[in-house]
């Protein structure tokens, strides 16, 4: 399936000079929504993760589903103040400024086997801050997942700083 043509091309979003990818409508075609989740699923089955967790709020819709297909639980990794219970928290930079996430204190126990997910990696701000999270309680980061990749702002460089050379990270679509 042509995953890349179902990504709608947004200019000048959210600000002049930027090629917004929109994932909204390859998440509405629900053929496509499953072939991607699927295409995902069948690279990250191998790593064996116990738990897969994503930041809000586009990390749920990918994150979610590829738990749900491996039968494993799914742990939102929320920005501060938004989790009911008792939270860790780590800033980061993102492409476009400075903020916070946050995860409960009991996602998960030390040595749990954890996939992070996103639906897109540009500068590897948002998914470094969820290895942090989940590395700040004891959790063993296996491989990432991306539904997009922006290659051209060299995120996985950054990932693969903070993760390892010998943890995957799976792109479905690279722009």
């Amino acid at each position: 399936m042509d995953f890349k043509g179902k990504i709608r091309i947004i200019p000048d979003f959210p600000q002049p000079g930027v090629l917004f990818k929109d994932i909204t409508t390859l998440l509405k075609d629900g053929e496509a929504y499953k072939a991607a989740i699927d295409a995902l699923v069948e690279r990250i089955r191998p790593l064996k993760p116990e738990i897969i967790a994503g930041p809000e709020a586009r990390g749920f819709v990918i994150g979610a589903p590829i738990a749900y297909a491996l039968g494993i639980g799914f742990v939102p990794i929320r920005k501060v103040g938004k989790l009911p219970a008792e939270t860790v928290s780590v800033p980061y930079d993102k492409e476009y400024g400075r903020d916070d996430l946050a995860v409960h204190r009991d996602a998960f126990g030390p040595g749990t086997r954890v996939l992070v997910a996103d639906d897109l990696l540009a500068t590897g701000g948002t998914i470094g801050a969820t290895v942090d999270l989940v590395e700040k309680l004891g959790g063993l980061v296996v491989g990432a997942a991306f539904l997009i990749e922006l290659t051209y702002l060299h995120g996985r460089s950054a990932l693969t700083a903070k993760l390892g050379n010998d943890k995957p990270i799976h792109a479905l679509i690279q722009f």
